[in-house]
């Protein structure tokens, strides 16, 4: 924790180099002295407005590319919430006192976000360390001629290193459609259980490839049953998809010849053993029998699932809670409860990507789900599955992988 009496405003004017802060639509919000000094720029002719308004590119070079390649970096520190540092930039500025007049630049940029305490940015710092007189006083000692040469070569350098970096970033943009593409194939597909119909979402985690770590799996009992189960895996990525797609494999054929969700979990934890990576999973599987409207479940270190009674008060199944897949170094049986439901109820079935916040106990998440289930308990389960996600994940995209089944029972 920060000692009591700095003043963070002294800290910002006397930080070395130039530094503003931007808001997220490239506004400027703040910036040192350094940075009015050396922009040219007064506080006023900065402050409030955006940045490609007061350094716009040189319109007589068509190859200038300082602002197209500051856009983009600035707009990926916004979707990522990543620092991006950036490859040398020639960036020409128009002369405040001679207008139409451009003086050549080189720059040195470094963007990274200021985030809130759910993860969203709210700011970027964007500092700048100029280099234009380096280049100048190189030339001045070695002649003119080399100098150009050494800062076309620098130049042309800095621009292969940012098209390998752009290339790169494609390459992982492609990963993630390929990872979310394994997602879609490995999860079923919403719609009927027997005669019954649950809404079902998945959101991936923003940002980063950050996929397929959860799962949900909705199988048809014999009877009037059916198993509904979420887990979600440790890791993201394409090595936690094939450890999902096992495991959803293996609880949705064990829930089918299983006397109970417990014993299901209990075949699942003993697979998992073998499975690489599958260490700490969570699960819960939930049995719905609407002949004797009963829910019966059993969780493994799961988040419990929610039923919403049509009265509007929410009971969560918490009664049968064991630790997550592969804790105990020797098996043994796992608890199983059960609770009556009436017509009209209905059950709700999560990860932890809808309710866990950084720093927060997972109580305050659970406390703003049964605020929500019960502000929306008249609503369809398709409604009732959009207002949790708009409600619940947090403004700039989902921090973790999260999926959600909601069934009117």
């Amino acid at each position: 924790m920060a000692g009591p009496g700095i003043d963070y405003r002294a800290v910002f004017e006397a930080l070395p180099g130039m530094v503003a802060l931007l808001t997220p639509q490239l506004v400027y919000a703040d910036a040192n002295e350094d940075f009015v000094r050396s922009s040219g720029r007064t506080r006023e002719q900065l402050i409030g407005r955006y940045l490609f308004d007061v350094f716009p590119d040189r319109p007589d070079d068509p190859a200038s590319s300082g602002m197209r390649n500051l856009g983009a970096s600035l707009r990926r520190v916004v979707e990522t919430g990543e620092r991006d540092t950036m490859a040398l930039q020639r960036y020409d500025v128009e002369s405040v006192d001679r207008p139409g007049e451009w003086e050549e630049r080189y720059w040195s940029p470094v963007n990274a976000p200021v985030l809130d305490v759910d993860g969203n940015v709210v700011l970027l710092v964007h500092r700048v360390e100029e280099v234009t007189e380096l280049i100048r006083a190189r030339g001045g000692r070695n002649g003119g001629d080399r100098a150009r040469v050494m800062e076309a070569e620098l130049y042309t350098r800095a621009r292969e290193l940012q098209e390998v970096n752009e290339r790169l970033r494609q390459a992982h943009a492609r990963e993630r459609e390929v990872a979310l593409a394994l997602q879609d194939a490995m999860l079923p597909a919403p719609g009927e259980v027997g005669h019954y119909r649950a809404a079902v979402r998945y959101r991936p985690a923003a940002g980063a490839l950050n996929v397929c770590g959860d799962w949900y799996d909705l199988a048809d009992l014999s009877g009037d049953r059916i198993a509904v189960a979420v887990g979600d895996v440790v890791g993201h990525g394409l090595a936690a998809a094939g450890v999902m797609g096992q495991l959803r494999s293996a609880l949705s054929a064990a829930s089918r010849v299983s006397a109970g969700p417990a014993q299901a979990l209990e075949v699942l934890g003993l697979y998992a053993r073998s499975v690489e990576g599958a260490e700490s999973t969570t699960a819960v599987s939930v049995c719905i029998d609407w002949d004797a409207r009963t829910l019966t479940y059993s969780s493994a270190g799961h988040p419990p699932p929610a039923l919403l009674r049509s009265a509007g008060n929410v009971e969560f199944l918490d009664q049968a809670t064991d630790p997550p897949l592969g804790a105990r170094p020797e098996h043994a049986a796992r608890p199983q409860a059960a609770t009556g439901f009436a017509e009209g109820d209905t059950l709700v079935l999560y990860t932890d990507g809808l309710i866990e916040r950084r720093r927060e106990d997972i109580d305050v998440g659970l406390r703003r789900l049964d605020d929500a289930l019960s502000d929306h308990r008249g609503a369809d389960p398709e409604s009732l599955a959009d207002a949790l996600l708009l409600e619940l994940l947090p403004p700039g995209g989902a921090t973790d992988d999260t999926a959600l089944v909601v069934i009117r029972l």
